[in-house]
């Protein structure tokens, strides 16, 4: 049994995270400040014994006792990062800064959740792991976007200055239950638009593309990292290869709602990035991962999570 430490843990992501290092018997310790994550992502697990919740925001020091870190603290879409930009920084720059002290001392193997977002608006696609991105930064993502390619400056840098044993993962837009209804996120603006008989919001004309990994697939993908030998500590990008236009995701959500809602265009955000999607060939190699829930499949299991919490 491990002691593990999930940064972020009651978010999107983290939740289904923290349940999945409790099913394989180990002892999880998750850390949240609630700015975006949910008590309710985690109130199933608050019974198991092994399961401990401290409320704290790691801007500031945070001293436990852990084998393993999973930094995933982070407001980590446009909604949510942009309405406290400077916050947004600091969480990732100092709560880098924080987490790696913590690593540090206790000797913890520690894996930082990155994202697709340090590629910013790409030239090259799909985007492999060397390239270094096409970043704006002083544009209104940059919070975001700079904030989390400094926490990779950070743990390279303390890998080599401290022999940290550090772990990076890149990760492209993820979707499934537990997602926050008022997020921002396409996936989650367009089911809950649907579902509500709204007319769905389509930014630009819908040829801008992304690709989407079921969260399921992502906490796969994570957990094998974290599992890697010390010295490969990547940057490894996980996400789906697939690549689907924002129409087409429009479409397949209007299919499987069933809705009477119509699409409707808006002009595109600064920044927004046109092209999105992963070259996943280090993944394969060094994991042996890659997703193997299609599209569809991962909507209509999140279409439900939906209807339950909206009760629609």
């Amino acid at each position: 049994m491990k002691r593990i430490l999930v940064t972020g843990g009651a978010g999107f992501i983290g939740s289904h995270l923290c349940e999945r290092l409790l099913k394989e018997g180990n002892e999880v310790i998750c850390v949240d400040n609630f700015f975006t994550g949910q008590k309710r992502n985690i109130i199933h697990l608050l019974a198991n014994p092994y399961f401990e919740f401290i409320r704290h925001d790691i801007c500031f020091p945070l001293y436990v006792e852990v084998d393993e870190i999973y930094n995933l603290a982070c407001p980590a879409s446009p909604v949510h990062y942009q309405f406290d930009p400077v916050q947004t920084t600091k969480v990732s720059v100092s709560g880098a800064i924080n987490m790696l002290g913590l690593a540090k001392r206790v000797k913890a193997r520690i894996l930082q959740a990155s994202t697709s977002e340090i590629y910013g608006d790409p030239i090259v696609h799909p985007q492999p792991e060397e390239y270094w991105g096409n970043v704006n930064p002083i544009g209104p993502r940059a919070c975001y976007d700079e904030g989390k390619r400094c926490a990779e400056t950070l743990f390279f840098d303390y890998c080599r200055q401290h022999n940290l044993d550090i772990k990076v993962v890149r990760i492209f837009n993820t979707y499934g239950p537990r997602m926050h209804p008022n997020d921002g996120r396409v996936v989650s603006n367009f089911i809950v638009q649907a579902l509500k008989g709204e007319d769905i919001t389509i930014y630009g004309d819908g040829s801008q593309t992304r690709s989407f990994c079921f969260v399921d697939d992502l906490v796969e993908g994570i957990i094998k990292m974290m599992a890697t030998e010390k010295g490969v500590t990547g940057p490894i990008n996980l996400g789906n290869p697939g690549e689907f236009s924002i129409l087409e995701l429009a479409e397949m959500v209007i299919k499987l709602t069933k809705t009477k809602s119509k699409i409707v265009f808006k002009p595109l955000p600064k920044d927004d990035p046109k092209r999105r999607r992963p070259d996943i060939t280090k993944a394969k190699e060094i994991l042996d991962w890659q997703p193997t829930v299609p599209l569809e499949e991962g909507l209509k299991r999140t279409i439900e999570y939906f209807k339950s919490t909206l009760n629609l």
